[in-house]
């Protein structure tokens, strides 16, 4: 008599490498995955539970983000940042991020084009309030400059920002509590925002420039005053 066949279990599909990527991307912007941290290709498959194709996926397009280096044999090693880094960084915001608030201001979006970057800068003023809560304060930051960046109308120069963005997302962490309480940073996100609905939209990319130029030496500053080296 013939054995009953057992149904096989049930098929998990492996990971796609949009959220192979996703997931690492994140792991080195949180830190999981240090700077300067060397990890194989075959580790992070079985962390993430995926096969190798796109975990090397993942790897080319993170590499192209400057996030990390792919070390032939040896898996990848996660890419520090230099006090020299950090400025070239922010010379960089500097010239695209008032681009894209100049193209937002000329569109004169009104409060409800412009809700969530309103609801950010209520986010940063309520995070200082009290006892400050500056992890609070840098999401609430952080997600001001990617919306805005998104509500510029422009996918290219957008694109460009988040990738130079996240490139500086760990030394603006590892810097938070070391910097004044910004209280002045987010007064100029609110005074942009009332820029753009005024559609005075030379003071908004004026404020916005003053802005990223102030922040880039506050951060840059700290960096070398400290004598860190690698972020």
């Amino acid at each position: 008599m013939n054995a009953i066949p057992t149904p096989d279990a049930p098929h998990q599909p492996r990971r796609s490498t949009d959220a192979v990527y996703a997931q690492l991307k994140q792991h080195i912007l949180d830190n999981r995955y240090p700077p300067g941290a060397q990890i194989l290709e075959s580790e992070i498959a079985a962390e993430l539970d995926a096969s190798r194709t796109p975990v090397r996926e993942a790897f080319v397009r993170l590499q192209q983000e400057g996030l990390l280096e792919i070390v032939p044999r040896h898996g990848v090693r996660i890419s520090a940042l230099s006090p020299s880094d950090m400025r070239e960084i922010y010379e960089v915001l500097m010239s695209l991020e008032p681009t894209a608030v100049e193209l937002l201001a000329r569109r004169r979006p009104d409060k409800a084009e412009l809700a969530k970057l309103i609801a950010s800068c209520d986010a940063m003023e309520a995070a200082l309030q009290g006892t400050p809560d500056l992890q609070a304060w840098a999401a609430a930051d952080e997600a001001f400059h990617l919306n805005l960046a998104r509500l510029c109308g422009n996918k290219r120069l957008a694109a460009m920002i988040m990738q130079v963005w996240d490139q500086a997302h760990r030394a603006r962490m590892f810097t938070l509590s070391l910097r004044p309480l910004p209280v002045q940073s987010t007064a100029e996100h609110r005074a942009v925002v009332e820029a753009i609905l005024a559609g005075d939209v030379e003071r908004a990319r004026e404020i916005y420039h003053e802005h990223r130029k102030r922040g880039g030496l506050e951060l840059t500053t700290i960096i070398e005053r400290h004598g860190i080296q690698r972020l």
